[in-house]
């Protein structure tokens, strides 16, 4: 019979405390770009091998209210359905951009009631970081200057009434980056998302999108 650390120690196990990144339960089923609908369409969309360019609109973007006194919903996400239980992951590339060049995932059930976490530029550094919005936004960043033009994945799970953002350069370890709170009735929808607030012609590179089963720890 094996040892109970023996068992603890097996990947997918949850008998150990905490959060330990060698037990993330991978998503292995890939979404195609295709099943997912438009929140604001952006100008253009195009296929190239399995990645996806999306160009983002001039002045597009997703903030309420906090700090700025505007309200903003003209962003642009692919998305699908976010069940309870599950996580989603986007992986892209975004090149040195202007002020607040951004993508990554977006998490949404209204215009009131909508996560975006992934990269943004702010003051010609890449950020990484999460808005969380239920009514108004509050927005959580750190500078990642060695991720410029890097693949990034930006993974969400969903669980009970929280989601969990994490992210990763490459296939380096993944990173905790926001727990926020999201009601778990919530008809909800999440995938790839990016904006331009200051300028035409941001484009952005998706290379994957990913669905699976939640995280099954939070940290150490």
């Amino acid at each position: 019979m094996p040892s109970a650390s023996a068992n603890a120690d097996a990947p997918g196990r949850v008998e150990r405390k905490g959060y330990d990144a060698r037990v993330i339960p991978q998503p292995d089923t890939s979404i195609a770009w295709s099943s997912g609908t438009w929140l604001n369409t952006p100008p253009e969309v195009a296929p190239d091998g399995g990645d996806l360019l999306v160009t983002a609109a001039e002045a597009s973007d997703l903030w309420r209210t906090t700090a700025y006194g505007f309200i903003h919903d003209d962003g642009h996400g692919l998305l699908r359905s976010f069940e309870p239980g599950t996580a989603v992951e986007v992986s892209f590339r975004l090149d040195d951009g202007a002020q607040f060049d951004q993508a990554g995932i977006l998490v949404r059930a209204d215009s009131r009631h909508w996560v975006k976490a992934g990269v943004e530029v702010v003051d010609g550094t890449p950020q990484l970081g999460a808005v969380v919005t239920h009514e108004v936004s509050d927005w959580s960043a750190r500078p990642v200057p060695e991720w410029s033009g890097a693949v990034v994945t930006i993974r969400v799970s969903r669980a009970g009434d929280a989601l969990t953002v994490r992210a990763r350069r490459q296939d380096d370890a993944w990173q905790f980056v926001r727990l926020a709170p999201w009601p778990p009735e919530l008809a909800t929808q999440a995938g790839p998302y990016c904006c331009a607030p200051t300028r035409a012609g941001l484009r952005v590179r998706f290379t994957a999108w990913r669905t699976g089963s939640a995280d099954l720890r939070l940290h150490e």
